[in-house]
């Protein structure tokens, strides 16, 4: 199969390269398309067969169960049971935008595979022109994880889909680099308190002001032997071919640290804030100044990719706080290390 990636990232006229895609879809193909988190891979959540064309370009799990976008509030009373006063809240607060509302599916709308045979699904609305457009124009709902091969870092700009995905899907829309860099929040209102699945760039704080309590479990806590409600809570994700190492974001330990290493004979590529820089690992690359945590997110992906362009035998990234963005960042991070610490000798 051959792969076309198409620019629709200016004010030129780009509406062919839209009904082209809406085509695809509608003949039950996939198609990659930006969002403002990181870039999707979708086809249409009400057809089983072009659904399961997701899961084998992708190496996906088939028990993973995937996001449904939508392209304005007005639809989600054609795939949801019953709408929770509490969602509608949410979805009235941060909708367009990087947060997933898991409620009760009604039965026999969407496709199968989309759910993993849960009676719950995940929706959301994106907030970014390039996916609304295309949602508006096929007026149909479109399951999308993201745009990698399974365990592999997200991707954040259209050539890492065409890294992944070359010869396997049949068209991606290049809409440039994407802004959040993470994937959105994905939140449970089924239970009570609602507890976030998934962090993201809508925080625990930012829900707790506009509907009360809300649980967010750590990685050790939540169930990983059943089903996931969610994306991202099974399996080990973000992840380069070199093994990632935790570390404590702090100068000495981190320098004992690539010493250690370096007798050990290993290549080091170091995930740092700016002023770790100064440590020399084989390979730096920066998580900002003072370890910015929006500019983390944005770039944190890219990161574990360009690791993979080196001869690195070994990745440390050291951690950041929990607060705000800051509990989705240490998520991919714990997730991409398979929570594997380095431990000075």
């Amino acid at each position: 199969m051959k792969t076309s990636c198409i620019s629709v990232n200016n004010d030129v006229d780009k509406s062919e390269a839209y009904q082209q895609a809406v085509d695809l879809l509608n003949k039950g193909e996939v198609v990659a398309f930006p969002t403002e988190t990181v870039y999707g891979l979708g086809a249409i959540a009400t057809n089983n067969e072009a659904v399961n064309k997701i899961f084998a370009a992708k190496g996906r799990p088939s028990d993973n169960p995937l996001i449904v976008h939508i392209g304005s509030i007005e639809e989600v009373s054609t795939y949801i049971e019953e709408i929770p006063e509490i969602a509608i809240k949410c979805m009235e607060k941060f909708w367009p935008g990087p947060l997933t509302i898991v409620m009760k599916a009604k039965k026999d709308v969407l496709a199968k595979s989309v759910t993993a045979g849960l009676t719950t699904v995940g929706l959301r609305m994106p907030d970014h022109p390039v996916a609304l457009n295309l949602l508006q124009l096929l007026k149909q709902p479109v399951a999308a994880p993201s745009a990698n091969k399974s365990g592999k870092p997200s991707p954040t700009k259209a050539e890492h889909v065409e890294e992944d995905l070359q010869g396997l899907i049949p068209l991606i829309l290049d809409g440039g680099p994407t802004g959040i860099g993470l994937e959105s929040t994905v939140l449970d209102v089924t239970v009570n308190p609602p507890a976030i699945l998934r962090p993201g760039g809508v925080t625990k704080e930012m829900l707790e002001e506009v509907i009360g309590e809300v649980n967010q479990p750590t990685l050790s806590q939540q169930d990983k032997k059943e089903t996931p409600k969610a994306p991202g809570m099974k399996y080990t994700h973000y992840a380069p071919n070199a093994p990632v190492y935790l570390i404590e974001q702090d100068l000495p330990t981190v320098e004992k640290a690539i010493e250690q290493l370096r007798q050990e004979g290993e290549i080091i590529a170091l995930l740092a804030p700016s002023e770790f820089e100064e440590l020399q690992a084989d390979y730096f690359f920066s998580f900002g100044q003072d370890g910015d945590k929006d500019e983390i997110g944005v770039k944190l992906y890219d990161d574990l990719r360009a690791c993979d362009k080196t001869n690195a035998s070994i990745i440390l990234a050291t951690t950041t706080s929990t607060d705000g963005v800051g509990a989705a960042i240490m998520n991919r991070l714990e997730k991409a290390a398979g929570g594997k610490w380095y431990q000075l000798k």
